[in-house]
């Protein structure tokens, strides 16, 4: 039995809390500079703790990192646009552009890791694959929605050359700087990983309060009926079904080995949570932040669920596979 995740349950607790006792007033601009300052120090830390080391091991395969960023920043953002062009009215434009930028964005880091060790994948590889996803799509994630919405999905938002800049500010910059000190804090913050993590979801958490409440005030949940959540329930779950389909048969269409399909499959169908709150934040007006982060909350929730069971049917057959021969010679 799957045991609920303590930070989805946080985060349906701060949906409820925005909900119901919205800051609004004079509590606006306090919480929206607390939001800008705690992107960037969860940027500045990420930047510390992450081991150099780490980003060079496995750099050598190129095929299967080429296989993972093309199923995250190419194949996701064209099923979207397929998916929008079949069905153009199932969804209001604002909550199409939330499921086309979940699309974009780039994958995990911690999830993709543990599920990829859980299913007793390729580690190294898919440590050094997610975190040249998250690198990469600090700047091919706002491009690519710049495109998106080029092509007329919201005709009312834009991300403008200033959209970009506060992403190499907020994000960027304090991540360069978080790597520049890792020789001094480096150690510190990887001792205290479980703390900082702790940090970090909080900072998710404010950042998803301060979005919502602001969504809220502007009439969100009038605006979202209860039908238009199950729909978008509906259309995030053919987006992850259809990715994971193809990214384990593609996997092995392309001759890649056990462990490397396992990387694939874990790195290529997520999408991270920590990151696209943040950019969100800062790449569409804050009005339109609440409905934005809905389809990427959702997908985040569905992914964890989908890819705990997978990953547990992967080890099973692992088990299987080192005892097959033992049983053989008996």
């Amino acid at each position: 039995m799957l045991k609920p995740d303590p930070f989805l349950l946080a985060l349906i607790v701060t949906v409820l809390l925005a909900s119901f006792v919205p800051c609004h007033g004079a509590a606006v601009p306090v919480f929206h500079g607390l939001t800008i300052a705690v992107i960037a120090l969860m940027f500045f830390m990420q930047g510390a703790r992450l081991s150099r080391a780490a980003i060079l091991t496995g750099l050598g395969h190129w095929r299967l990192h080429l296989a993972i960023l093309c199923c995250t920043f190419v194949l996701f953002p064209l099923l979207g646009l397929a998916l929008h062009a079949l069905a153009p009215g199932l969804l209001t434009p604002t909550l199409w552009l939330g499921v086309l930028f979940v699309c974009v964005l780039p994958s995990t880091v911690q999830s993709s890791i543990a599920f990829t060790s859980i299913a007793r994948g390729n580690i190294p590889a898919a440590v050094c694959a997610a975190t040249a996803s998250n690198l990469l799509g600090i700047v091919i994630t706002p491009l690519l929605t710049g495109l998106v919405l080029a092509g007329g999905i919201h005709a009312h938002a834009q991300v403008s050359g200033r959209g970009v800049l506060d992403i190499v500010l907020q994000l960027l910059l304090p991540f360069v700087a978080g790597q520049l000190l890792q020789p001094w804090i480096g150690g510190w913050a990887r001792r205290n990983k479980r703390l900082l993590g702790f940090t970090d979801r909080g900072s998710i958490l404010i950042v998803v309060y301060t979005a919502f409440s602001e969504a809220v005030v502007q009439g969100l949940w009038q605006k979202v009926p209860l039908e238009q959540l199950g729909l978008v329930l509906l259309v995030d779950a053919l987006l992850l079904g259809v990715i994971l389909l193809v990214t384990r048969y593609g996997a092995r269409a392309l001759g890649f080995a056990h462990e490397d399909e396992i990387a694939i499959v874990f790195c290529g169908s997520k999408k991270t949570l920590a990151t696209g709150v943040p950019m969100a934040n800062v790449l569409f007006p804050s009005a339109m932040v609440g409905q934005i982060v809905l389809p990427l909350m959702i997908f985040h929730q569905l992914q964890l669920f989908v890819c705990a069971v997978l990953a547990r049917r992967y080890a099973q057959r692992a088990m299987i596979d080192a005892d097959t021969p033992v049983r053989t010679r008996s």
